[in-house]
């Protein structure tokens, strides 16, 4: 600490910082409070000097408190200056007026940019100015300064520049020949957008992706989406403004991506843009998902790596052209940011670029030559600038790793002093970027392949030293030597496509990707310290092995012998006895081997993490309009109720066809399954053949393990449906058909009793073709912990009678009373009769719908008779996710307004 202060100054900031993201109030002050306390027991203790001390705690709790007066500030003004409650704006039309301040995407029909207001209009007020709200919006700015984040009412002037408040800007074209418009609108331009204002969506499943959460970090608090070109009118600027070096840089890369399309055939384009410019908007999806399965997409984004090439090679050729050392630097120091801009200005890229800078600049003066100090530095100036810079995984990951490969390089590096010292430098960097990575891998990705080691190994040096070179050469090369160019470009899609072979041959190992759930923070903390306590300990004895020694006849040198009869001359030799590195040896080695042990105890438990306690659960998950429920029994057992799916009205122009569309499977289930840890799937229950059940099922089923799919013995006549039973073949997931009268008992906690289909007639086909799915859904009544579940898929009114008059058939006039009923086909008329009910007697009753779904579901004569049946209600559309702990008594949560939590006793 007291060696490098600098460093030590930003842990502290980083930990005050990390204080106010994850506490408030009372529990703020109690973590500083317990953390300055560590600080003052080190400087009592002697470890750092009292003043050293100071300047910690400084750090610390200003870190705290600037973080705190960033989260303050970062609130929407727009209510205040509107004069309307934030729910009163949600879905208001408004006219706004602002520059564009980011690059302006397209993706298929859709176009993204952020808009810096300058004034808005709404509620029919086009034209006029709204006085009171402006004077409320004046007078708040008088009160917290003219800082960016803040909206200029109307009538007020914009000569300082654009400092409103960024609102994301979504436009759907609704012609192709809009395309055209759409690519003159750039950065800096001055804008009128009309469209409806929205809030950004929160997370609807306990776990998911918080989208509001995320542009809060972006200090983006409002949606305005617009219909076509329309809606938007653009005039460039007029003179030059701070923001036209970054217009020039976003037409920059602009041209250098399209001189990539004009070199490389796709889907090598997108590939090669990501790789040498880090574009990557045009990365074939497929492409990106085999990579990251490896975790090899570090290589598609700009990272420390690229930017070591690039200096490298500038100072390489500076000093060629016989440039002296000083100038060299100087230039190449010059050169970096420009670099860093046309490469996107990522979070990676520009902690590469302080710390090319910050070293470079320490050559050029003789100073400041750590580069712990140098990697501390970038951090602290990021953080100010941006404290929720902390938030981005590209942040953490680029800062830990780089941190990591310093501190962890040295310990490792005598392990393998006996190989070749290029391939045990090779080996050593691969896997401490590995095992550095791997918490935050498997916290933020929930995924780790046992064979990505291997990847890299072989395959980032391929890539870094043969493929980005030919890359960057090409594009070089295009406009002043054209069959140069694309001969370069040829032999790098030759290189790509034994890469693009060599990671798809070694995905084919799916055996070898294994689920995480996410794990705490102290989880990862522990993992640091006892791997860093491994490779030290490792570290002492590969040392002790090889320190110089000498047996007890040996002869010893004179000079260190004793006086005779002293009896220490053991003591006084400088080099270790014989019985001294034995010690050494055996005290290294039990220390390894407890660090060895406690580390793996803490990757078993990170790796099964379900503490079930005899309890079973149900998770209603949102999955918009459709269904998808997860069934975990007692004692451990893993079963999915379909899988949503996202529907698709008609065919679409193939323009309007986004790179990455959202797929409820892979967007949302898929996900969620991963983060709550669940490595296979014990059964699928697909109830039946529509597409808002079954459509995210192939993702699951390519993704993650499943043993068995139960499917209601009809064939739907479809693509995706043929596709996902072909999926489960191939990759051996038994198939069962199942009908009235079965019944599945996965423990001895929870039996599935099958209600429907009935049997199919001996006329039949094996597997009928049905085209009307719905009266064929798989109905199921679950039994757990002694309580009573109910599961109806899409049934009709039909299928209820039907049910009905088997069960009085059987003497049964009623089979409730029935703790929750999953209300089938999302509340529709269609289904959930009164004698359904009657038969039944459910206490609660579960909607899976849609929010603003365009069947206007949960109809409301259907939630008329569930109140006059007496259950409570719940439903996806307003609740969110909606969870069951099943054991004695059933306990209910939901993930929107979750601080209502209800228990129900069990009946008597």
């Amino acid at each position: 600490m007291n060696r490098r202060p600098l460093l030590s100054f930003t842990i502290c900031w980083v930990a005050g910082s990390a204080a106010g993201c994850l506490f408030d109030g009372y529990r703020l002050l109690a973590s500083i409070a317990v953390c300055l306390l560590l600080l003052v027991l080190w400087a009592a203790g002697g470890g750092i000097r009292w003043k050293t001390a100071a300047v910690f705690v400084l750090g610390l709790t200003a870190a705290a408190l600037y973080w705190e007066w960033t989260e303050a500030r970062n609130v929407s003004l727009l209510p205040e200056a509107l004069g309307k409650p934030e729910a009163g704006l949600n879905e208001t039309y408004i006219t706004a007026e602002g520059v564009v301040a980011s690059p302006v995407e397209r993706d298929g029909d859709r176009v993204d940019f952020t808009l810096k207001l300058i004034r808005i209009i709404g509620d029919g007020q086009e034209g006029q100015d709204a006085e009171a709200p402006a004077a409320k919006l004046q007078a708040a700015e008088s009160v917290k300064g003219s800082a960016a984040g803040k909206p200029i009412a109307e009538g007020s002037t914009a000569a300082a520049g654009p400092v409103g408040e960024p609102i994301a800007v979504q436009i759907k074209l609704q012609a192709e020949s809009e395309i055209m418009v759409a690519a003159q609108w750039q950065r800096g331009d001055r804008v009128t957008v009309r469209g409806e204002l929205a809030l950004p969506p929160v997370a609807r499943n306990f776990g998911g992706f918080d989208y509001r959460a995320y542009l809060q970090t972006q200090r983006i608090h409002w949606l305005l989406k617009g219909e076509g070109a329309v809606s938007v009118t653009a005039v460039p600027p007029v003179s030059w403004q701070l923001t036209s070096v970054l217009r020039w840089n976003d037409a920059a890369r602009a041209t250098l991506g399209a001189e990539m399309d004009r070199l490389f055939k796709e889907p090598h384009a997108g590939y090669m843009k990501g790789l040498v410019i880090g574009i990557q908007d045009d990365l074939d999806p497929e492409t990106f998902k085999q990579f990251s399965q490896l975790g090899l997409t570090h290589i598609l984004a700009i990272s420390g790596m690229h930017v070591a090439v690039y200096v490298g090679v500038i100072l390489f050729l500076l000093r060629r052209l016989r440039f002296t050392r000083e100038t060299a630097l100087t230039i190449t120091l010059l050169l970096v940011p420009v670099y860093v801009l046309l490469s996107g200005a990522g979070p990676s890229i520009l902690r590469a670029g302080l710390m090319s800078m910050i070293a470079l600049l320490a050559a050029r003066l003789g100073l400041l030559k750590d580069g712990m100090n140098i990697l501390g530095a970038s951090a602290l100036m990021m953080l100010v600038w941006n404290p929720y810079f902390l938030l981005s995984v590209s942040f953490q990951l680029s800062f830990l790793v780089t941190a990591g490969l310093m501190v962890y390089t040295p310990l490792a590096t005598p392990l393998f002093g006996r190989l070749p010292k290029w391939l045990g430098s090779s080996i050593t960097v691969t896997l401490i970027a590995q095992l550095v990575s791997f918490p935050l891998t498997v916290y933020y990705f929930n995924q780790f392949s046992l064979l990505s080691f291997i990847a890299n190994l072989l395959l980032v040096p391929f890539i870094t030293f043969l493929v980005l070179p030919l890359g960057t050469l090409a594009l070089l090369l295009g406009r002043i030597w054209d069959a140069g160019a694309s001969a370069v470009a040829g032999t790098a899609e030759l290189l790509n496509n034994w890469t693009f072979a060599a990671v798809e041959w070694v995905n084919g190992f799916t055996a070898g990707v294994l689920i995480w759930a996410s794990p705490s923070l102290l989880w990862i903390c522990l993992y640091y310290a006892l791997l860093y306590g491994l490779l030290y300990a490792l570290k002492r004895r590969r040392d002790t092995e090889l320190a110089p020694q000498y047996m007890e006849d040996e002869t010893r040198p004179l000079a260190g012998l004793a006086q005779p009869g002293a009896g220490e001359v053991r003591d006084t030799f400088p080099y270790p006895s014989y019985t001294g590195v034995q010690s050494g040896l055996r005290g290294s080695g039990y220390v390894a081997i407890l660090c060895a042990a406690a580390l793996g105890l803490l990757l078993y438990k990170g790796y099964y993490t379900e503490q079930l306690n005899g309890t079973g659960a149900i998770s209603f998950l949102d999955v918009g309009q459709g269904d998808s429920i997860l069934i975990t029994t007692p004692e451990g057992a893993h079963i999915l109720v379909d899988g949503g799916g996202t529907v698709n009205f008609g065919s679409r122009e193939e323009w309007r066809i986004r790179r990455s569309p959202f797929e409820v499977g892979a967007k949302t289930l898929m996900p969620l399954l991963k983060r709550r840890g669940i490595h296979r799937l014990d059964a699928v229950i697909l109830t039946h053949g529509d597409q808002d059940h079954m459509g995210g099922l192939q993702a699951v089923l390519e993704g993650m393990p499943v043993s068995a799919l139960m499917f209601n013995g009809t064939l739907a006549g479809t693509e995706p449906y043929a596709k996902l039973m072909n999926t489960a073949l191939a990759r051996d997931v038994r198939l069962y058909a199942v009908q009235q009268g079965m019944v599945l008992a996965p423990d001895k906690a929870t039996a599935l009793h099958f209600l429907w289909p009935e049997p199919l007639a001996a006329a039949q086909p094996l597997l009928p073709e049905v085209e009307e799915q719905n009266h064929e859904s798989v109905v199921f009544r679950l039994e757990m912990n002694g309580r009573s579940f109910l599961f109806t898929g899409d049934m009709d009114e039909d299928a209820e009678e039907e049910i009905i008059k088997a069960a009085e058939e059987d003497g049964i006039r009623e089979a409730g009373p029935l703790d929750v009923l999953k209300v089938a086909h999302h509340g529709s008329k269609t289904s959930t009769g009164a004698a359904w009910l009657e038969f039944w007697k459910p206490a609660s009753a579960v909607i899976s719908a849609g929010v603003n779904n365009l069947y206007g579901h949960p109809n409301a004569g259907v939630l008329e008779r569930l109140e006059e049946a007496g259950a409570a209600i719940y439903r996806t559309d307003l609740h969110g996710e909606i969870q069951l702990r099943v054991k004695e008594e059933i306990s209910i949560r939901y993930r929107i307004n979750t601080n209502e939590v209800k228990s129900h006793q069990k009946p008597d």
